[in-house]
């Protein structure tokens, strides 16, 4: 008896002495040797699998360490609490589909074993689990189900709230923490809340953690907690504040100085920015990938090249390039060149890159030739991508449908999805325009009818469709719209406003734009542009002039130069062309040429030759080259028999080798688009068309025959 019990103690000590062996080595990185150890323990315990299990997971051995953990339930011996510790982080690192059905299939077990089902500690594991991996409903209801909340419970729960993007309900669990007041708060919860504030924009509640940090010691020295309230400071627009939070900070790291940079950055503070990075290689800090990153980004911002350039050289000898493995910095660089201009270096850059570029590297190449106009060198990169995300596809159709390329865009719109991607609302804010380049009702109900079943909310989505029906000429639509829209923000409001005034529809405009001041939003220039606009499409003289006024006595702006031409428009429409003039030479600012060109086609409209010659005399001062005032001038001379005018404006026309481009107009007919330019005979239906216009015209000349017209 004696001999056995000693065996038995023996056996224990040996496993104790392998179990601790298994992690040394494991920890050391030696795994093989962690392996060969854990094979020769003779009697397993949970914690030599446990040991061997986070071994293989600190060493990314991920399918070793789940084969571990299935050998380990079809054996003897059972999971305990530290188990699911660590295997649950591992599904969530996995693949969506793979890591949510094992992580699973781990809760039923746990759900099987009554004191796991209790064990707080696996519980928490299950909820990090669920939120790591977005699922949100499955994480709620667990926490909801929680009997005993320890304080990992609300970190975990609040943390992962705000890593998806659920801001008010991470602040709604914060605020019942604190109302339990059972709870401390510590460092985590304290960092896992203040990016919250920064989201939310909430800086009186940031004010009140800073608050209670002060309060308690222990997080106000925690150097982390410093750092997180300086990124909400600066976030909110205190950079001030955010400095004076940095310059208390005793023993600043790396992260510290990055974070003020960053602050300085964001609120584009070039002379500070500047100082700050004097003082931190003053002080002999060693900047790192995230350092540069900011810097180059802040000289991209005001389109320094000489400054990327000194960036990206200093990241070449301090090697600081060269370890960045993820692309971030040299994908940074790349676009910093290409922001600037200068796409030869940001070409160059991506060539060096060959053997390590990733999707972003792509991305932002194709991002630069597109804001230049190349849209055959980004395509070029396009097709050549053996990897493309969302993005790509988006910048593409984009890129096409700012080139004036609708039909190429409309394409790739359509290969995105034959390829199983599924389009996001930058696609079709994207396509959007497209669909007005082309007048294409069809494919803009097609957007439309995806936006709805897609529960697309964005109110800016909602305000370019609207302005792209009034493009489309389907104003109905584009009102209805703009009805079924509960929360109308200024951009809605805009994009109404200008849709009633391309169609004429001035009181429409004007009830839109004072309903949008009696909910209490204030204008800006480009909706008392819109509505002035529509004023004087519609005549409306008199309030036009009530609107005008009130930019200066109601709304306390300066009116632009667009608001100064709305109103000499309006008052030239309305025949009112001296009072035009005078208002014109009484501006405080120069009046540009269209501004002197709208008065003009005011004085053809109404006849008034001796005005336009003075007009006209002004205008070709400014603008020498545009065919269309020669044109007007010509007519106006013309409609007042005056033939000298005529033939003058005909030989500057000649002299000035000014020729005046082809009309054009297209149709949709079948969501088929036809194109007709002037003097064109190549339309396919061309016969049948010219022998209905001459039909129509045939009528015409009849029906104004008539002795009853």
């Amino acid at each position: 008896m004696c001999r056995d019990g000693n065996g038995a103690g023996y056996r224990r000590k040996r496993t104790l002495v392998g179990n601790a062996l298994v992690s040394m080595y494991a920890k050391s990185g030696l795994v093989l040797d962690a392996s060969v150890v854990f094979d020769g323990i003779a009697d397993k315990d949970v914690v030599s699998y446990n040991a061997a299990m986070q071994g293989l997971a600190e060493n990314n051995l991920v399918d070793d360490a789940f084969r571990l953990f299935y050998e380990m339930i079809k054996g003897p011996v059972m999971p305990n609490y530290a188990t699911f510790t660590n295997i649950l982080p591992l599904c969530a690192a996995l693949p969506n589909a793979v890591g949510d059905i094992l992580g699973k299939e781990m809760h039923c077990y746990v759900l099987r074993r009554a004191e796991l089902e209790h064990e707080t500690v696996v519980i928490n594991a299950l909820l990090s689990f669920y939120l790591r991996i977005g699922r949100r409903r499955e994480a709620q209801s667990l926490f909801g189900r929680m009997k005993f909340r320890d304080l990992v419970s609300w970190n975990s729960f609040i943390a992962g709230c705000a890593s998806n993007g659920q801001w008010l309900k991470a602040l709604d669990a914060f605020r019942e923490l604190v109302n339990m007041k059972m709870i401390r708060l510590d460092s985590v919860t304290v960092i896992s809340i203040l990016p919250v504030c920064v989201q939310l924009f909430n800086l009186q509640l940031g004010k009140e953690i800073h608050g209670y940090v002060l309060r308690r010691r222990t997080l106000h020295e925690d150097i982390s907690i410093g750092n997180a309230l300086i990124n909400l400071y600066a976030k909110c627009c205190c950079a001030e504040s955010a400095f004076s939070l940095f310059l208390l900070i005793p023993r600043k790291d790396l992260i510290s100085w990055n974070t003020m940079l960053d602050a300085f950055g964001v609120n584009q503070l070039e002379t500070q920015f500047a100082d700050l990075l004097y003082w931190m290689f003053m002080d002999g800090i060693k900047p790192d990938a995230v350092t540069m990153l900011t810097v180059v980004q802040f000289c991209a911002s005001f389109s320094r090249i000489k400054n990327v350039k000194e960036t990206h050289g200093f990241s070449l000898r301090s090697s600081v390039l060269l370890r960045d493995s993820e692309l971030t910095l040299g994908n940074a660089l790349l676009d910093a060149y290409a922001k600037c201009g200068n796409m030869d270096y940001a070409s160059k850059l991506f060539d060096n890159l060959s053997g390590k570029r990733n999707v972003v590297t792509c991305n932002s190449m194709i991002s630069g030739y597109l804001s230049h106009g190349s849209h055959d060198e980004a395509h070029i990169i396009f097709e050549k991508m053996s990897e493309r995300d969302l993005t790509t596809w988006n910048l593409m159709v984009r890129g096409y449908a700012q080139n004036e390329c609708p039909n190429e865009a409309i394409n790739l719109f359509h290969e995105l999805q034959y390829n199983g991607i599924r389009p996001d609302a930058m696609t079709i804010m994207s396509v959007l325009p497209v669909c007005g380049q082309m007048a294409s009702i069809h494919l803009l109900k097609q957007c439309h009818g995806y936006i709805v079943r897609a529960c697309f909310e964005d109110a800016h989505l909602k305000a370019a469709l609207l302005d792209v029906y009034s493009k489309c000429g389907s104003v109905k639509s584009a009102h209805k719209l703009y009805k079924s829209t509960p929360k109308k923000d200024l951009v809605v409001f805009t994009a109404m406003v200008g849709g009633f005034a391309m169609h004429g529809m001035g009181e429409e405009a004007i009830r839109v734009f004072d309903h949008m001041l009696e909910c209490g939003i204030e204008p800006d220039h480009v909706v008392i542009t819109a509505v002035l606009s529509a004023c004087r499409h519609a005549g409306l003289i008199n309030e036009g002039l009530v609107i005008f006024n009130s930019i200066e006595q109601v709304h306390h702006m300066k009116p632009s130069m667009e608001q100064y031409a709305c109103l000499v428009d309006l008052l030239g429409r309305g025949g009112r062309i001296k009072e035009a003039f005078s208002f014109l030479n009484r501006m405080p600012i120069a009046a540009n040429a269209n501004i002197w060109g709208s008065l003009l086609g005011a004085c053809k409209t109404h006849h008034d030759v001796d005005m336009g010659r003075v007009v006209a005399d002004h205008l070709l001062k400014i603008q020498t080259n545009d065919i269309g005032n020669y044109v007007v001038l010509s007519n106006l001379y013309a409609a007042d028999a005056k033939w000298d005018g005529v033939l003058e404006m005909r030989r500057l026309m000649k002299t000035r080798d000014l020729k005046k481009p082809a009309g054009c107009s297209w149709i949709e007919v079948g969501s088929s688009k036809n194109i007709f330019v002037a003097g064109d005979y190549s339309h396919p239906d061309r016969r049948s068309i010219f022998s209905i216009l001459n039909h129509l015209d045939k009528q015409i000349k009849e029906l104004y025959k008539s002795p009853d017209i």
